[in-house]
């Protein structure tokens, strides 16, 4: 427990200082952390006997996710993102040359990193430019998103241990109840009430939504990544951070987040 908390307080304290430091060190941050998921997951999933490309597939992520920060830095057109449709087609010539055994899964598999790991991060970069250029920047929107997703994880843990009795999805996560869910909605409301005080670039209204749509996609982002690694018998993603595991384990929920909290922002916001 000691080495869990200090391991997260450290990680908590770097991401803050990225965010807030501007546009350049988190982008760099968020980076590491997508090409770095994107690799957990072609090494989880090799456990189901396929073999993702992996330097295609890499090199894909890294051309969206690279393509769209420079051009949100004003340093490279949009069109450089045009780039990752010559190397997705690489993704099939390669396997003429490989020689494996259920091809067209192992592509499958190459496209569910890109898909899975790196295009939620792609989209939290661009709610940080929500404003369309680098000096539409907003460190609020990006803190006020990690803070509820925090708060959110801290609800359902001390709700769940003092009140947790009936199951969540036992199937998938036995340690998950109702009753976290709930204490994870409770705080999260409340700690969205706190944030609209301070970070004006949303209404209250929309933080609450924010708020909710965290917990609830969260959760069902963790389970996700709990039936991928329960299915092939894995407890952690990766062993990059002490008592936490790998960038899968820590960001499941935001990666199950960020896709309906990107839509909602673009709609109604």
């Amino acid at each position: 427990m000691l080495v869990r908390t200090i391991s997260g307080a450290v990680f908590v304290l770097i991401v803050t200082g990225a965010v807030i430091a501007g546009p350049f060190s988190f982008l760099a941050l968020f980076f590491l952390i997508s090409l770095l998921s994107q690799f957990e997951f072609y090494k989880l999933i090799q456990k189901y006997n396929v073999q993702p490309a992996h330097v295609i597939g890499l090199l894909c992520g890294i051309t969206l996710y690279g393509s769209v920060a420079l051009e949100l830095l004003g340093l490279l057109p949009l069109k450089a993102i045009l780039t990752i449709i010559p190397l997705i087609t690489l993704l099939f010539i390669s396997e003429l040359y490989r020689n494996l055994k259920q091809p067209f899964l192992n592509v499958a598999a190459s496209l569910l990193g890109i898909v899975y790991a790196v295009v939620p991060f792609v989209l939290l970069a661009l709610l940080a430019f929500y404003n369309g250029s680098i000096d539409g920047y907003s460190s609020q929107i990006i803190l006020g998103i990690l803070i509820l997703q925090w708060t959110s994880d801290t609800g359902q843990y001390l709700s769940g241990r003092a009140f947790g009795k009936t199951k969540l999805f036992e199937r998938i996560s036995p340690k998950k109840t109702w009753e976290g869910l709930i204490g994870g909605i409770i705080l999260s409301v409340a700690g969205s009430y706190i944030i609209a005080q301070y970070f004006l670039d949303l209404t209250l209204v929309n933080w609450i939504v924010i708020s909710i749509l965290i917990v609830i996609c969260g959760t069902l982002g963790d389970l996700t990544e709990s039936m991928l690694k329960r299915s092939i018998d894995v407890k952690d993603s990766g062993n990059i951070m002490p008592g936490h595991g790998g960038m899968l384990d820590r960001f499941d929920g935001l990666i199950g987040a960020i896709p309906f909290i990107y839509f909602y922002i673009a709609v109604f916001c």
